[in-house]
């Protein structure tokens, strides 16, 4: 009888006390002190950034120098993380993810949003800003705007465009100085009807490829050469597998800036406010410092590498767009006759072409 009753007393003894556990845990959860942290976390909006080149380019320092903005101005309630080098989508596959929402912000190539808009092909077109001030001009003025609203139909919102600079040829079957010079070459491009149609026009062969293959192709000698801004031959280190480079400008690289529509609607007047306004002061600087950039870079390659540099003459550059004026004339209707006459002025204003 006493070994039952010590029994009963041992499991009664345990269920008191799994109780009062059960209890003091429950009130303990319930009566911790508020975070204010915590709290700022899960109203915090982060915004994924992907790009594909490199962090000490143009649009790398663009990119960061934004979500800095940002950062300050929303006291860190909005975060943008930049994700460079092609971390998250390859060129190739950004845009489709940007509509779909996977990925809340790009900055591709121009050249790439010809597929939903024929209109951006007008910043392909050989020799078309031939001066900084020109590629200034038309990206922050009408033919900046239609080419932004062009891309609306879909669930993108094209929010400002920024500047790498001017394009350049590096190749190993040189020197290039006049168009003959490029005959029977392979070059890589990005993927564009226009571009394509450039280097077909002086009897070389375009390939459209994705830019973080290049090198690779490059050094395989797959590829004669490629078209470049400075700043991304000296970043790729494309001078290692060249042994050419013709300083000819005769064309642009610079990226529009994309938030994924549905995710910009979301947001409250005030959150727009400050992603646009950081924006502007990021673009600003950008249009400034890129060009001061390929041009330090420019001198980097000549001090590290054994490169050889030619630069076109004002004359040999008339050559040049002279002989690729045919491609204007091919695409004129499918650009639209308006953009085109507006992109004329513009060219002429700061040009004799």
């Amino acid at each position: 009888m006493k070994a039952f009753l010590s029994i009963a007393f041992l499991l009664f003894a345990g269920l008191a006390v799994s109780i009062w556990i059960g209890f003091h845990t429950k009130f303990s959860e319930n009566s911790l002190p508020f975070d204010d942290d915590q709290k700022g976390i899960k109203e915090q909006i982060v915004i994924k950034f992907s790009h594909v080149v490199a962090e000490n380019t143009p649009k790398g320092l663009a990119a960061q120098r934004f979500a800095k903005l940002v950062d300050q101005k929303s006291d860190g309630r909005i975060k943008v993380e930049v994700i460079p080098n092609g971390g998250l989508y390859s060129d190739q596959e950004e845009l489709e993810a940007l509509e779909y929402g996977d990925i809340q912000m790009i900055a591709p190539a121009t050249t790439k949003l010809s597929t939903f808009s024929p209109k951006f092909q007008v910043l392909d077109l050989p020799y078309a800003m031939p001066t900084r001030e020109s590629i200034i001009q038309v990206l922050n003025g009408d033919i900046g705007k239609t080419l932004l609203q062009s891309i609306e139909k879909g669930n993108m919102k094209g929010l400002t465009f920024w500047t790498n600079g001017f394009k350049q040829i590096t190749t190993n079957d040189g020197p290039v100085k006049q168009p003959s010079d490029l005959k029977g070459q392979t070059l890589r491009i990005m993927p564009s009807p226009v571009l394509e149609k450039q280097f077909q026009g002086v009897n070389a062969k375009a390939v459209g490829l994705d830019f973080n293959e290049t090198y690779r192709l490059l050094e395989s000698g797959e590829l004669n050469g490629e078209e470049n801004t400075i700043s991304n031959i000296y970043s790729k280190k494309f001078f290692d597998v060249q042994s050419h480079l013709t300083i000819s400008n005769h064309g642009f690289l610079g990226y529009t800036v994309i938030m994924n529509k549905d995710f910009w609607k979301k947001l409250s007047e005030e959150q727009q406010k400050i992603i646009n306004e950081s924006l502007k002061e990021t673009t600003q600087w950008n249009q400034t410092q890129s060009f001061d950039m390929n041009e330090e870079q420019l001198r980097s390659i000549q001090k590290q590498s054994g490169i050889e540099i030619y630069h076109l003459t004002d004359e040999e550059k008339r050559k040049w767009a002279e002989h690729w004026e045919p491609v204007w004339k091919e695409f004129e209707e499918e650009i639209g006759t308006e953009l085109m006459r507006k992109m004329k002025n513009a060219r002429k204003e700061h040009s004799d072409f």
